[in-house]
Order: C-alpha cells, then structure tokens, then sequence
C-alpha cells in the first residue's frame, strides 16, 4: 500500500500550510491602507511576534527557494537597512502603543551579512519601538560558513535565544551539484561558538531529495549531525521549481530522485533521528523530548507559521523588509518583493504592502482544522466548526478527496473527527488539502476545462 500511495499522491505540488489561505490566494486589494487601519486596531493587550527579512547572500545556493540577492558589497546592505529602519519606525508609530513581543525572528537570506554593530544596532532599535521582556524568544537563520567568532558573541549579549543552522547535506558530491561547500568541521565551529556565547537552542537543517542524493548520504550526513548534539531537526523536501527560482536550471534534473525515492531518503533521516532520542514533531520536524516544540506537542499546544512548526500563538505577527508576510486579525499582508521597491515605498514614507488577503469567517475555520491536522494528525471538525459558529457538514459533506483519502487507508473519519493512520503521516499535506477550498475550486475548474 505504501509504494501505491506514493504514486497516487506523491508527485502532487501541495502547500506547506504554513499560512492559510496560502500566499498565490493574496491579492492587491488589500494595500497599504488596509495595513494602517489593521495595524491600528491590534488590541494593546494582545502579545505580538515580529519577522525582519534581510534579503543578501554571499552567493547563491542552487537549490534555494528563498527571495534573496547576491551581493559581496556593503553598500546594497547598508542601504535596504536604512530602509529597514524606517519600516520600523513607520509601522510603530500606527500602533496605539508599543507591541508587547514574544517572538523574533530574523530569515534571509544570511542575516548576519549585516554584521555584529549594525545587527545589534537592529536589535536595539527594535527594543526602543516595542516591548521586549526577559522571555522575549529572539531566533534567526545561520550560514555555518560565515559566522564568525565577534557575531556569535553578538548574538549572545543580544539575547538571541535560538539558532538555526542550514546545513542541507555533508555529502561532497551533493554539495558540488547544489554550489554549497561546507564541511562538517565548519558547521562544528559554529554550533561550538554559538554555544559559548549563550545561545541555548541550536536548529540544523536538512534538506533530501537534493540532486545525486541517496539513502545512503542521507543516513551519513544524519548521523554526523546527531553526532553534533541540536536540540532540534527540520527536514525538508527539496522543491524544483526552475520555472520560479530560475538559478535552479543550473541543477541537473536527471540527477534528482522520483517521489517514491523522496520519501525513502525521509523515512530514512526520521529513522537514524527517533534512534537517536529526538521526537518527531508535526510533518518535518524533531526535537529533544524536553525541548519546548516537544512539551508543546504532548500538550496539544504546538502551532505551524511561516517558520514552520513553533510554540509561538500569537494572533499578530508584523514582517519587516522585502517579501516579508504579515498576519493580523483582518488577514495577511506582504511587502514589495524586489529590495528596489520595497525601498521606494519606504524611502517615499508609504508602507510597502504589495498585497495581502482579507480573512473570511470560513477562513479561519478551515485555517484552525488544516494547522490541527498539520500538528497533531487529528482534528475534531464538529468542535471546531462549533467553536467558528458552522456546521460541520460545510467541511466534510460531498468532500470527494476526503473521501478518496479514506478509502486509501490513509485516515480515518467518525463523524467528522478526523484521524491520519501512522503509515499515512508523511500524506498530511495530502491530507490538508481536502480542506483547502481554494485548492479544491481550482481543481475542480481544471477538470471542467481539461
């Protein structure tokens, strides 16, 4: 059954689910007026995250699918991060007070490319907007390759509570078909300075079905990271999109693994990590059993965003910088993708929304069912559609992928209460997507034209 299912659903381009409704269902009618009344209703009381998105590499991973530029000049850095300041200070003054936060998360790109003063400079300038606390979790994205001693320390006396490393694959010959050389000495020199300098919470990254991979390499670059000791995993499918991201025509397509490949490289990485004490958490992640994803998930209290699976429940999340998405109660909003016009839009003293998408009741409905079924594997649709104020029957009547999902084996349905069987966990996107109603009208108008 196993081998069957990966044939029926495993070549399908589902969201991660990170956000719902996914970011194509974003539009420009939500703009930069909508944003300011958004920002003006958020309640005093209500805690919020923020997002700061610092698009630069040093030079370009061949399998990225992040909005970034590459650059080994200052300049182009010193400036977005000017504008990065008046966002800051545009956005802050909107609010009715100074948001109480408790999280923040810097991405990329490589942030640390701005350096130690100017990203403690950032940090700095954030804690005079907003309200900052002891328990404030502060996190941000990693190049091994290029941290230095003077950063770690930085990130430390900034409070920098948690670090996640890309590490992707140690496989040499992966490594030369992605441009990303980086040896395992490198990563441990990182994760020994980041230790030292008090950051308490150390993430790696992995990455299969990259180009030449195998079981085997994945089994080996796994095992030289365990060896590492990271509180926590994420691993990810590798998503070739070359029609997109157009740096990855120069990945050999000839060399990439079938879906049923995918999936053994997975289930073999997820092996070698149970094996070794972590806990599975949610689709893609794994943690120490005291970790705080894990004590979230036993408590039935984790949460999926734009960073993945999180403790984090804050309702208001605001991004800053280009591409960045934020979340309101309104719906979502996102940045000017390009560096270029985001800095016209700032530099003019106008927000920088591009887009964004204005939640309905429903919305919020089918998003609370997809984040339970992506965290726990389970979701009890009568409640939830109880608590939303709709019947249950909106959701699972004439739902034909539900249906198709369950007489596959891949779940369970009783009334409503939905139950992912164990050999069908790694289907959850697959899953998800029964609730999707955008993905479902989508499907349904390619069949009617087809």
């Amino acid at each position: 059954m196993h081998s069957a299912l990966v044939v029926k659903y495993g070549e399908e381009r589902l969201p991660r689910y990170t956000s719902y409704p996914t970011s194509p269902c974003f539009s420009p009618d939500v703009d930069a007026s909508t944003y300011n009344d958004w920002l003006a209703a958020i309640p005093l009381e209500m805690p919020a995250s923020l997002y700061v998105h610092i698009p630069f590499c040093q030079s370009m991973c061949w399998y990225c699918g992040c909005h970034t530029t590459i650059t080994r000049r200052d300049r182009p850095i010193l400036d977005y991060l000017q504008m990065l300041r008046e966002e800051i200070c545009l956005v802050s003054a909107r609010t009715k007070a100074p948001l109480n936060i408790d999280h923040l998360h810097f991405g990329g790109g490589t942030p640390t490319i701005m350096g130690p003063k100017k990203m403690l400079g950032l940090i700095g300038l954030l804690r005079e907007h907003f309200s900052f606390t002891s328990s404030t979790q502060i996190a941000l994205e990693i190049d091994p390759r290029t941290l230095e001693q003077e950063m770690a320390a930085v990130l430390g006396e900034a409070g920098v509570h948690r670090a996640s490393l890309g590490v992707q694959s140690f496989d040499p010959v992966v490594q030369k078909a992605i441009n990303r050389t980086q040896s395992d000495e490198q990563t441990m020199q990182a994760v020994s300075r980041l230790r030292r300098a008090g950051v308490d919470s150390i993430n790696f990254d992995l990455i299969y079905g990259l180009p030449h991979q195998t079981v085997e390499s994945c089994i080996e670059t796994t095992k030289v990271a365990i060896q590492m000791r990271p509180d926590r995993f994420a691993v990810f499918g590798y998503a070739h999109v070359p029609s997109f991201k157009k740096h990855q025509r120069l990945i050999d397509e000839g060399a990439l693994a079938n879906a049923e490949s995918r999936v053994a490289q997975a289930e073999a990485i997820a092996e070698n990590l149970l094996a070794a004490g972590y806990r599975r958490i949610g689709l893609d992640h794994f943690a120490w059993p005291g970790d705080s994803l894990a004590v979230a998930q036993a408590n039935g209290q984790l949460h999926r965003n734009f960073q993945g699976y999180t403790t984090d429940a804050c309702e208001t999340l605001i991004g800053f910088g280009a591409s960045a998405i934020g979340r309101m109660a309104g719906g979502y909003v996102q940045n000017e993708a390009l560096p270029g016009h985001y800095a016209q839009r700032i530099a003019s003293g106008r927000f920088a929304i591009m887009k964004g998408y204005r939640l309905s009741a429903e919305d919020r409905l089918r998003a609370n069912v997809i984040e339970r079924l992506m965290c726990d594997f389970q979701v009890d649709i009568p409640a939830l559609a109880a608590e939303h104020g709709f019947d249950s029957g909106a959701l699972v009547d004439d739902n034909d992928r539900l249906t198709m999902l369950e007489s596959d084996g891949i779940l369970e349905n009783a009334g409503g209460v939905i139950r992912l069987r164990d050999e069908g966990r790694f289907l959850i996107r697959a899953v998800a997507a029964a609730f999707d109603s955008y993905l479902l009208q989508s499907a349904r108008n390619y069949s009617k034209t087809a």
